[in-house]
């Protein structure tokens, strides 16, 4: 029941007070606030299981980031402020790795830039995000590798299209289209194959665009829109070099994106948080249902393996409760979960 409640909310977006009402559709009389309360029993109950995925996510030496805004309900104000969900997925699959991939989801109540500069604290490698200026303090030890996101720059260009009819956005967006190309073709080989083929077709192409940006720029006014979506491409371009020379790294961040779609979904259906306490508990499920998902699971077949052992499950192998590390075909596990 536990599973079907949080699956239901969470991966099929349907509210509390809307399964409320499902349930009593069918002669159950189960409180909205009932509910709830077991949402957030259950999600304590598994939080060492997410501190686990937290740590194994950020075990990795690239990573994708990326952030959302969630209304919260502010008590007694009869108002909402926007709070933030961040998403780090640790997913090397396109590169040919075989390390299973996760995400690890944090609540905050604010956009500012010491909440991802404290989750990245202890991390070392490159991390694939948009251009918030909260990175920027991660960047500058060189612990931390930047690499930029295509798409953010593609997109800028294709809203100047879809506005203007812009010739100089419409060819941005064919010299972009052709390095997508290439990567079509190149993913899930190994990180060298792909930074020997990004060097030999890609870079080409790569160092072609950015002279002609800078051409272009000089023919523009400085304050025009085609302008400004060039000076954005421009400052980005060396860290987005970067993927020429790693094969690790992708040209944009939408695997981070994906992770978040989920978020984007529910917003428009639960419309607001409750409290800062309902956000925390909802990242906790997100991480454990998002990380079934790439995992191939399906997330109420996991959250009832996982609820029917986890009470009982020595704290120090609480890994061998992570997805990928769940046998739900097995005669065992169909018994314990029904």
């Amino acid at each position: 029941m536990l599973a079907h409640v949080i699956t239901s909310k969470y991966a099929d977006h349907v509210p509390l007070y809307r399964q409320a009402q499902i349930y009593a559709r069918e002669g159950v009389d189960l409180d909205r606030s009932v509910l709830a309360r077991w949402v957030g029993e259950a999600s304590k109950l598994m939080n060492p299981l997410v501190e686990a995925l937290r740590r194994y996510v950020m075990s990795t030496d690239k990573l994708h980031g990326d952030d959302t805004p969630l209304p919260v309900l502010e008590p007694g104000r009869g108002r909402t402020r926007i709070a933030r969900f961040w998403t780090y997925v640790r997913d090397s699959r396109p590169s040919g790795d075989t390390a299973p991939p996760a995400v690890w989801f944090s609540y905050s109540p604010d956009r500012k830039g010491e909440h991802p500069q404290r989750h990245l604290a202890k991390f070392r490698g490159i991390l694939q995000a948009d251009a918030f200026a909260g990175f920027n303090k991660l960047y500058a030890t060189g612990v931390i590798q930047e690499a930029p996101c295509m798409a953010h720059i593609r997109r800028k260009f294709f809203d100047l299209i879809v506005a203007h009819q812009s010739p100089i956005a419409t060819e941005a967006v064919e010299r972009i289209r052709a390095l997508y190309r290439i990567e079509e073709e190149i993913r899930g080989r190994p990180a060298d194959q792909r930074r020997q083929i990004r060097n030999a077709r890609a870079r080409p192409l790569f160092e072609s665009m950015r002279r002609w940006l800078e051409d272009s720029r000089l023919q523009l006014a400085p304050k025009s829109e085609t302008a400004a979506a060039i000076r954005y491409a421009l400052s980005l371009w060396d860290s987005l070099s970067r993927y020429l020379d790693d094969g690790r790294i992708e040209l944009d961040n939408l695997i981070a994106e994906r992770a978040l779609r989920p978020v984007a979904v529910g917003r428009r259906n639960y419309l607001f948080a409750g409290s800062d306490n309902g956000g925390q508990r909802a990242a906790i499920l997100y991480s454990l249902i998002g990380t079934a998902r790439l995992n191939g699971l399906d997330p109420e077949a996991y959250l009832r393996h996982v609820l029917s052992r986890i009470a009982d499950h020595p704290i120090n192998r609480i890994e061998e409760l992570l997805p990928w590390r769940a046998d739900l075909n097995s005669s065992s596990a169909r018994q314990n979960a029904a």
